[in-house]
């Protein structure tokens, strides 16, 4: 029996709670600052923590874009978000396809090097960005993949990380399920789909949300392979609300911060309970 111990349990919880604020107060202060006008928050000092009147205004521009009252203009956010909203969904369904192949593939097919195949993938987690990213960039170039959605995302598809997870998850799976499916006459890919992916759904949905994040939030990458502004994704388009003028309309650079935040929070929210089961979950 666990003795509980009300000391230990208050200072718990007033360190989660500090956790919690000061991970929620930026976005809080980003929130009011979308509500008032670049005046109000240029000369407050510090800005005020109050909300404004003008948040409709602030959202409106910073979605479809227009002329402020200071003379900026001001990029639309909604094609942006579709560009980020397509990248990460190609990045999150295209790492977990390929790597739920690669994985069956070397857990449950002899080849000669098997072991060697499944190292040589592993060992790219030690190879730095920067190692990489110059020649990938000169394949897309020559491919003529730059301001394309394949080459915003088909070089970002691989996933050593997930190959290694889903490998040894399927380790983990009876022999006696390989043998069953076997004697009832189920092929590779037919025990593939029918047994491995309905087992494999809880750390499918874990790497779906761990993915889309990472997608979502690519910079560095579009940064290089996009000229165009019609294929800039919604961080593009937050350094260019912020760089691209003289006077800098922080109400809707705050705002499109909060549109670009909305996405990724959805999609935890909605898959939070089949997130947490894949991370914990031990009886799969």
């Amino acid at each position: 029996m666990i003795e509980r111990r009300p000391f230990l349990t208050f200072i718990s919880h007033f360190v989660l709670c500090l956790g919690a604020l000061i991970v929620v107060f930026p976005v809080f202060v980003a929130f009011i600052g979308s509500t008032q006008t670049a005046e109000q928050i240029a000369s407050s000092n510090p800005i005020s923590l109050w909300p404004g009147g003008h948040m409709i205004e602030s959202y409106k521009l910073a979605l479809f874009g227009g002329k402020t009252s200071g003379g900026s203009t001001i990029a639309a956010a909604f094609p942006m978000l579709w560009v980020s909203l397509v990248t990460a969904l190609t990045i999150a369904i295209g790492k977990i396809a390929i790597s739920l192949l690669s994985a069956f593939a070397i857990v449950y097919f002899r080849f000669p090097f098997k072991n060697t195949v499944f190292w040589m993938i592993f060992i790219t987690l030690m190879l730095p960005v920067e190692v990489r990213i110059g020649p990938t960039y000169e394949v897309v170039s020559n491919l003529k993949m730059l301001n394309t959605y394949a080459g915003l995302t088909v070089p970002l598809i691989a996933s050593a990380t997930a190959t290694f997870l889903f490998r040894q998850f399927f380790l983990t799976v009876p022999d006696e399920l390989v043998e069953a499916a076997r004697i009832d006459g189920a092929g590779p890919m037919r025990f593939f789909w029918d047994v491995l992916l309905p087992l494999s759904k809880t750390s499918i949905a874990a790497l779906f949300v761990i993915q889309f994040i990472y997608g979502w939030n690519q910079y560095l990458w579009p940064l290089l392979v996009t000229t165009n502004e019609d294929m800039y994704p919604i961080v593009l388009g937050i350094k260019r609300a912020i760089f691209g003028e003289v006077y800098t309309e922080w109400n809707v650079v705050m705002a499109t911060a909060i549109l670009a935040m909305l996405p990724p929070a959805l999609v935890v929210i909605l898959m939070q309970k089949w997130f947490v089961k894949g991370l914990v979950d031990t009886e799969k």
